[in-house]
């Protein structure tokens, strides 16, 4: 019975959505092609771990995801915490870093924190976004002109001028220039199919065009310039987490790399997660399976040494855009991936690196998207601010000391709204007085609103108007009851529209009135 209606299901999908999915993940495999070799390249690691990491996130991650038409692989905005990592401590200890980040992504997954990893200011995440876009843009310039990353991202980017100026001056001596032609054109095609390309010809992704053409101009020509290294054999390029290697997880350090790399391509994941949901309006994320899966999958690519994964918007857009409907698109885009690199090695080889450089210097120009300073303006200059630094100290320092830079002013400006509060005291006649509360009345501000109170003299009628005022706790408003008790024990009145306040704090007061009246009858 359980056969005859399965075949049913299967049968039914077959008319109603493979067609779709099918052509769907031809067209998401064509653009994670070149990005997943692009990125690995950026984050310092052979290209084929990139694909690997691509296979894993599509037969894996695609097959559990919470999100069904989100497409996982290799980020570009884990680029640089990977190439910070693969610096200091080589690409045997990315891989076990890798895995304990992925096992940190399941526990939190397994515990249901995954609606969590999405509190993050959306000044801080604009910021990190903005952020990696410049550190990816600076450092990929270089890999553009055939040469490597200078060092951190402020070094990349002011030393710009000076390898423009080199490879001007090495026309005769070198091939840099060649580099950066073929990176310029792949720029070109990238910008023109994207935006005049034919209707009908849409659905082939500029990346994929400006590959071909780049590395067709690079055969005709016979350019000597640094093409894709790709061994015949993936599997060589796996390496398994050695016993040392596995011993330095006690290590503090090693600990912090692998939880900020865990907080990142979670927030990355979620955010995706989330804008694939206002892209379609099939079933919505189910955030705690979609981190669970992702922990999953980056436990597989630790334990074959392999880049981490993460939601990634390009892919996931390109594969709703295309007309996917299930997670099979995702799925077989990861099928397509292990087939062709498998299949056809040889080609892949023959894609100049510029060109892979091009497509992420501008994926970095892209993710620096400036313009989101106006949608942050209208919430405050603040906002705008924690924008800006979140992105100069990444810059300046390293993508995990901007994102905590971020969130520590937000908490700072978030404590500072919590402790605002205006206070305005108006004397009408010698027994009558106005007190207008603007702003958040809670413990932190209890201080301020005490003193004022304590000014009011003794046999006065007291106003408190409290419609602009934004929040009260327990604190102030038990301050509130116990100087209304005293002043009226000295001759005076208090005129308050509890109303203003809220159902729920009468109910309270009423409550803490006869909580109080027990109190004391038990103490009599």
């Amino acid at each position: 019975m359980n056969l005859t209606t399965d075949l049913q299901s299967f049968a039914s999908y077959c008319r109603k959505n493979f067609a779709k999915d099918f052509l769907a993940s031809i067209v998401t495999f064509l653009v994670a092609l070149p990005l997943c070799m692009g990125i690995a390249i950026a984050s310092g690691a052979p290209p084929a771990t990139g694909l690997i990491t691509g296979i894993i996130g599509g037969l894996v991650v695609g097959s559990l995801s919470g999100c069904p038409l989100q497409v996982s692989g290799p980020a570009a905005g884990l680029t640089v915490i990977v190439w910070e990592i693969v610096q200091e401590y080589g690409l045997g200890m990315l891989g076990v870093i890798v895995l304990l980040a992925g096992f940190i992504q399941l526990a939190a997954g397994l515990l249901k924190l995954g609606q969590w990893f999405r509190a993050v200011s959306p000044a801080v995440i604009n910021g990190m976004l903005s952020g990696i876009g410049v550190l990816i843009l600076a450092s990929q310039f270089h890999v553009m002109l055939d040469g490597k990353p200078k060092g951190n991202g402020i070094t990349n980017l002011l030393s710009i001028p000076q390898a423009v100026w080199d490879c001007w001056q090495q026309v005769e001596i070198g091939n840099s220039h060649v580099a950066g032609g073929i990176g310029l054109l792949t720029i070109t095609v990238l910008v023109i199919w994207s935006s005049t390309a034919p209707k009908k010809l849409k659905l082939i992704p500029a990346p994929l065009v400006a590959v071909l053409v780049a590395t067709a101009a690079t055969i005709a020509f016979h350019f000597d310039i640094k093409t894709v290294l790709l061994p015949d054999n993936l599997m060589s390029v796996v390496q398994l987490p050695k016993t040392e290697a596995l011993g330095r997880l006690v290590e503090w350090k090693i600990f912090l790399e692998a939880m900020a790399l865990a907080l990142i391509a979670s927030a990355e994941t979620l955010l995706t997660a989330t804008a694939v949901d206002r892209m379609q309006q099939g079933p919505r994320t189910k955030y705690n399976q979609e981190l669970a899966s992702q922990g999953l999958g980056n436990v597989i690519c630790g334990a074959l040494g392999a880049l981490p994964m993460t939601g990634v918007i390009v892919r996931s857009s390109a594969n709703v855009n295309a007309g996917a409907r299930t997670r099979a698109s995702a799925i077989l885009h990861g099928a397509w991936l292990l087939l062709f690199v498998v299949c056809m090695p040889s080609v892949i080889r023959l894609i100049p690196t510029a060109c892979l450089a091009a497509l992420l210097v501008y994926t970095g120009y892209k993710l620096t998207n400036f313009t989101v300073i106006k949608t942050l303006r209208p919430y405050g200059r603040s906002e705008v601010a924690i924008y800006l630094i979140t992105i100069l100290t990444i810059v300046a320092t390293d993508l995990l000391t901007g994102v905590v830079v971020g969130m520590v002013l937000t908490t700072a400006k978030l404590t500072y709204l919590l402790c605002r509060l205006d206070i305005q005291m108006d004397t009408l006649t010698a027994g009558q007085t106005v007190l207008y509360v603007k702003g958040a009345a809670t413990f932190l501000s209890l201080p301020k609103l005490a003193a004022a109170l304590e000014s009011v003299p003794n046999n006065t009628e007291l106003h408190i108007h409290f419609e602009e005022l934004d929040y009260i706790d327990h604190a102030c408003l038990d301050l509130l009851m116990n100087w209304e008790d005293q002043h009226k024990g000295q001759g005076g009145t208090l005129v308050i529209d509890w109303g203003a306040l809220g159902a729920m704090f009468r109910k309270w007061r009423r409550r803490v009135r006869k909580s109080d009246k027990r109190s004391h009858e038990s103490l009599d």
